[in-house]
């Protein structure tokens, strides 16, 4: 069963930001993941407008950019403007979740929602139909290099469920945690989409490393 690798930008190296989207390029991986953090939503800053433009630039892949920030909807336009070709956004963010969807199709980009680890997939049984993909946190966002929480196998079934019974065509996307020891597991479960930091960036030889997670 395929699945497409989205190596998370947050695990590379910032002072070779370049030679690492190049990397990538060069690579077996179908996305680039690109954490957008305000310090606000989540306990870290990461990226803002003049890097995901840098890396617009040089990427020759889609650019999945996951914003873990507030008040996301007034920036959509913006994030569109500096390459996002798929945005997704956090369930817990916003207060008008169908209309923040239909902004970001708006802009022709993909449209995802984010759900937290202890937000229950039910919650999404009135949009499913209406997103692209749906990506489950696997660890609590704002850092990377976190423990796997096991329960996202479960969880991970529980939304393949979900689509199905809504005939929907959303991918299911996991961010955190993901590594070699588990990607067969995810895959098997339902994922689609795996977003790999440190289990990439982390390696010597991470063109190999991708090589190897795109295999199992």
């Amino acid at each position: 069963m395929s699945f497409l690798l989205a190596p998370s930008l947050l695990s590379a190296d910032f002072a070779h930001l370049g030679r690492d989207v190049e990397m990538v390029n060069q690579s077996q991986a179908d996305w680039f993941h690109i954490d957008i953090m305000d310090g606000r939503f989540v306990p870290n800053i990461s990226f803002g407008f003049p890097v995901l433009k840098s890396i617009a630039q040089l990427a020759q892949k889609p650019l999945d950019v996951h914003l873990m920030i507030v008040e996301p909807d007034k920036y959509l336009a913006e994030f569109k403007k500096n390459g996002a070709d798929i945005i997704t956004l956090h369930y817990e963010a916003v207060d008008h979740l169908h209309r923040s969807i239909h902004a970001i199709k708006d802009l022709e980009c993909k449209a995802g929602v984010v759900l937290n680890p202890h937000t229950p997939v039910h919650l999404l049984e009135d949009i499913i139909a209406e997103v692209d993909l749906v990506l489950l946190m696997s660890v609590n966002p704002g850092y990377g290099g976190q423990k796997f929480i096991e329960n996202t196998y479960a969880k991970i079934e529980k939304l393949k469920n979900l689509i199905l019974q809504k005939n929907s065509k959303a991918l299911i996307e996991v961010d955190g945690g993901v590594s070699k020891s588990n990607i067969r597991a995810l895959v098997d479960a339902g994922a689609d989409v795996l977003v790999a930091g440190n289990a990439v960036f982390g390696t010597d030889n991470p063109l190999h490393t991708i090589a190897e997670m795109k295999k199992l």
